[in-house]
């Protein structure tokens, strides 16, 4: 039951945080073609992090294989 009204709750905050319409910041960035700027920002740090994690799961899998071996 607690569960089910904290979730409740949690939408009823989102619902209302993703209201409001009026983003000076974005308009501001889209009218002037920065936003693409940040977009590209945002996508590199992205598959940054996503090729750091893949890079890191193949030296954990091959450490476990070593260990396995032995």
């Amino acid at each position: 039951m607690k569960k089910l009204l904290a979730t409740c709750c949690w939408l009823l905050v989102t619902g209302y945080i993703f209201s409001q319409e009026n983003v000076e910041m974005a308009d501001g960035l889209r009218s002037s073609g920065k936003i693409y700027v940040v977009v590209g920002g945002l996508i590199t740090i992205l598959l940054g992090i996503i090729l750091f994690l893949i890079m890191i799961d193949r030296k954990v899998s091959d450490i476990e294989k070593r260990i396995n071996k032995k």
